[in-house]
């Protein structure tokens, strides 16, 4: 499974089993992150740590997520960045875009 939800203190936390983040997983995951917020889930977690890479149209995934929750009062949060993932976040400047955290359970809360 590419993408295991687990919920964690009404905080909804998403784990992404890729080593590679691509074009290819993208609209699976995107819908994914849509369908979590149209249930009405504000507080979300993102974990990318198992990730070595993320594409340009992962990431865009993940802003269009964070518009949409951000728009409904809510927070999507990142957790663990790998080198070339980290490295993607800065040359992109989305290091400012998104909080990020070293762990799940770091990241969870700061929801409270």
């Amino acid at each position: 499974m590419d993408f295991e939800r687990t919920t964690n203190n009404k905080v909804v936390v998403l784990n992404v089993n890729l080593l590679r983040a691509t074009l290819k997983e993208a609209e699976e995951f995107k819908n994914q992150l849509m369908e979590e917020i149209n249930k009405g889930n504000k507080k979300i977690v993102v974990n990318l740590s198992r990730c070595e890479f993320i594409d340009s149209t992962f990431l865009g995934s993940l802003v269009v997520a964070l518009k949409k929750v951000t728009g409904s009062g809510g927070d999507l949060r990142l957790v663990g960045f790998q080198p070339a993932v980290s490295s993607m976040f800065e040359l992109t400047r989305m290091y400012r875009v998104f909080e990020s955290f070293k762990s799940p359970e770091e990241a969870v809360k700061s929801f409270n």
